[in-house]
């Protein structure tokens, strides 16, 4: 190197930046003015490379794992990790409808036209066949959307390169407000839910048993018969009440009703018969009857919700999942607003624990002197209840978790009884 190239570089305060952009700031003297126009070494790719395009953002921060290197301290290491480097796949997003799947898929880098598939069973192979025609592993993201989208993701799973992440609605939604997308459709989405792919941690999703499907679709089914049961119940109340109404329409409801109460009847029935093929649900099913408060109905339910739940979840990952964690809003010192639970969660599992925690509170010795506690503390009513269920679901997690039976003193200790002392002559 030339003394007036290193009195250039020593005098001119040349900055280089990690992407690659070299900026030179006015020269402070004659030297390095004329050294200026010398050609400077520049650090990683043109501004026209396509490198440097994927590094402003249009794609996944995982591509960025360029082999420019940091200058100052600790030069010769890598700008960003060779890990995320070497970790290289396709994005793509699958909106899911009743009769429509919309892909949007990307290929080492390039956005590829959106397709159409018919969201049946064989749609889902000519899917398949079309996600690993690339012969790259291909990350899928598609939203929640029920019984639409559970096919589609079982069998994309069973293909080995491709990894199925199925998306909370709600984060899905934050990310497109947070791109500026000002419209909404079903193409639109697709593109949304590849960029999700490409730049939001990905969680991998893992089809649970099959016992453990078709037992909550029992569960639910009768929880809804439940609620249907209970409407009629307070319409034939109030049709016995009123002499204006007809009998036909007391006898339709007296049917109604009746014909519920068959279905739920069956119901239970198949259910228990399912658990006596599943010696591990079965198993479960008695350990959640040894909690005083927790019924055969109420165990039903919260076994179906936490059978379909990954078992290397922590017991904070359950309270969030059933919506029953705190939530806090703040801001400065005149935002401070009451702090409640966040209700985002599966509301079956919350429902399944209401009951339950209502009958625990006055008849469960442990979990009644935790309610008391609570209450003598200046907690209402409602916010003591919702402590227990949190308590309860605590117990649940751990009882399915060591496989033991319920434990009160685990959960709460009971005070000390307080010691009469005897009175003086």
């Amino acid at each position: 190197m030339s003394s007036a190239l290193a009195a250039c570089i020593l005098h001119s305060r040349v900055k280089l930046h990690v992407v690659g952009v070299v900026r030179r700031e006015r020269p402070f003297s004659r030297e390095a003015r004329a050294c200026a126009r010398e050609p400077v070494l520049q650090i990683g790719p043109p501004p026209s490379s396509p490198r440097l395009r994927r590094i402003r953002g249009l794609v996944s921060l995982r591509f960025q794992g360029q082999s420019e290197t940091i200058q100052g301290r600790g030069a010769g290491t890598k700008a960003y990790s060779t890990e995320a480097f070497m970790d290289k796949f396709d994005p793509c997003g699958i909106e899911v409808s009743a009769q429509e799947l919309i892909v949007a898929l990307s290929r080492d880098g390039r956005e590829e036209r959106l397709r159409s598939f018919p969201n049946t069973a064989e749609g889902h192979a000519a899917l398949r066949r079309f996600l690993e025609s690339g012969g790259r592993r291909v990350r899928v993201v598609l939203e929640s959307t029920g019984l639409y989208g559970l096919d589609l993701a079982c069998a994309l799973c069973q293909a080995p390169q491709i990894e199925v992440m199925v998306a909370n609605p709600r984060a899905v939604r934050h990310f497109a407000s947070a791109l500026m997308r000002r419209s909404k459709n079903d193409w639109l989405d697709a593109v949304v839910l590849r960029e999700f792919a490409a730049r939001m941690p990905f969680q991998p999703w893992t089809p649970p048993a099959a016992s453990a499907f078709a037992l909550c679709a029992l569960a639910r089914r009768l929880e809804t018969l439940t609620e249907q049961a209970t409407a009629e119940k307070n319409r034939q109340h109030a049709a016995q009440l009123s002499v204006a109404v007809p009998l036909a329409v007391r006898r339709d409801l007296q049917r109604s009703l009746r014909s519920i109460q068959r279905a739920i009847l069956r119901l239970t029935r198949e259910a228990l018969r399912l658990l006596q093929g599943d010696p591990l649900l079965h198993g479960s099913y008695h350990l959640l009857l040894s909690v005083k408060g927790i019924g055969p109905t109420s165990a039903l339910r919260l076994l179906a919700e936490t059978a379909l739940l990954s078992q290397d979840l922590d017991v904070r990952q359950w309270v969030a999942y059933a919506g029953l964690d705190p939530r806090e809003y703040q801001s400065g010192t005149s935002v401070h607003r009451k702090t409640r639970i966040s209700k985002t969660g599966n509301r079956h599992l919350r429902r399944a624990l209401y009951m339950p925690a209502l009958v625990a509170a006055q008849h469960e010795p442990h979990l009644r002197a935790f309610y008391q506690h609570l209450l003598a503390r200046g907690k209402c009513k409602m916010q003591a209840l919702i402590a227990v269920m949190r308590k309860l679901l605590h117990a649940v997690y751990g009882m399915l978790k060591n496989r033991q039976p319920y434990d009160g003193a685990k959960l709460y200790t009971l005070p000390a009884p307080k010691l009469s002392v005897p009175e003086a002559a």
